[in-house]
């Protein structure tokens, strides 16, 4: 059990690490590659990996249609919405944005995780953390949002993105309390799978395949997403999240933000002005007030 624990704790480092910085890894990618096909040649191709090493474990996937379906859903949730709705967004915000704007997600999963367990209730403590992280939103967006400076693309991508994190937390409850009968490996390969065929195609449907070409930095951002971001990240936060608390596993999300918005400052020159470091202290207080009502 030790054992296990301490794994369970490394999956959840590599979570933290790896994942804030995909999000510059998916801004180089789309430099030439569509976000449909983008996001699905990543997820397929990582999923079909990690099931054949779990074939070479002995791990197989489950025989019954309805477990197979559940985890379709899974993937559907949390790859097809949730990881395409911030490949979809870079289109047009910079990286560390959305890596900000996901540093919300955890509002998402305490108040679904209240509608889940009907006897939870949202305390003061909670309504004070959701209003904190409210507002550094704000911060962020509002100057988008005035006069002669407002960008619809931008605002387009951080509802986007919200609407992402609502898929993905959403998935990934479903993932922690019905987990089915087969492993978490499994589990997350054929997540991977699943979730990256529905949106292959979708891409191919759109035509998106006559605009799938490489350069060199595009086709080592795809090699690396599916590798570290996919195959592995992806693979580790499967299994935290079958190991660990739903609310200790979430809080990844402060630490990607603060990955990305300095890898885009430093890597693509992207801006990291006051207001950007001023906006994420105020969503990780809100975070911060969220997770101590939940101790």
């Amino acid at each position: 059990m030790v054992e296990r624990n301490n794994i369970a704790w490394a999956a959840f480092a590599v979570v933290c690490i790896v994942w804030g910085t995909t999000y510059l890894a998916i801004r180089i990618a789309l430099e030439t590659l569509p976000p449909f096909l983008l996001t699905g040649a990543r997820f397929t191709t990582a999923g079909l990996l990690l099931l054949a090493v779990c074939w070479w474990r002995g791990e197989r996937p489950p025989r019954r249609a309805s477990d197979l379906m559940h985890i379709a859903g899974i993937g559907f949730s949390m790859v097809a919405i949730g990881n395409f709705a911030v490949v979809w967004a870079e289109k047009f915000i910079p990286s560390g944005l959305a890596a900000l704007m996901v540093a919300a997600s955890p509002f998402w999963m305490v108040l679904m995780e209240m509608f889940r367990e009907k006897e939870q209730r949202l305390t003061a403590q909670h309504a004070t953390g959701l209003l904190v992280g409210f507002a550094g939103v704000t911060i962020l967006v509002l100057p988008h949002l005035q006069g002669s400076s407002f960008n619809l693309p931008f605002i387009l991508g951080i509802l986007v993105i919200q609407a992402g994190s609502i898929g993905w937390n959403f998935g990934s409850l479903r993932s922690k309390y019905h987990a089915g009968t087969t492993t978490p490996l499994v589990s997350a390969g054929l997540q991977m799978l699943f979730g990256g065929v529905i949106v292959d195609i979708v891409g191919l449907a759109l035509g998106e395949a006559t605009r799938f070409h490489f350069n060199t930095r595009s086709l080592a951002a795809l090699v690396y997403l599916t590798l570290f971001g996919s195959f592995l990240a992806y693979t580790a936060y499967v299994y935290a999240l079958a190991h660990l608390p739903t609310s200790t596993v979430s809080l990844y999300a402060y630490v990607n933000p603060a990955i990305a918005v300095v890898a885009g400052w430093l890597i693509a020159g992207e801006e990291m002005g006051w207001r950007t470091i001023i906006a994420a202290a105020v969503i990780f207080c809100g975070v911060a007030l969220v997770r101590k009502s939940e101790g």
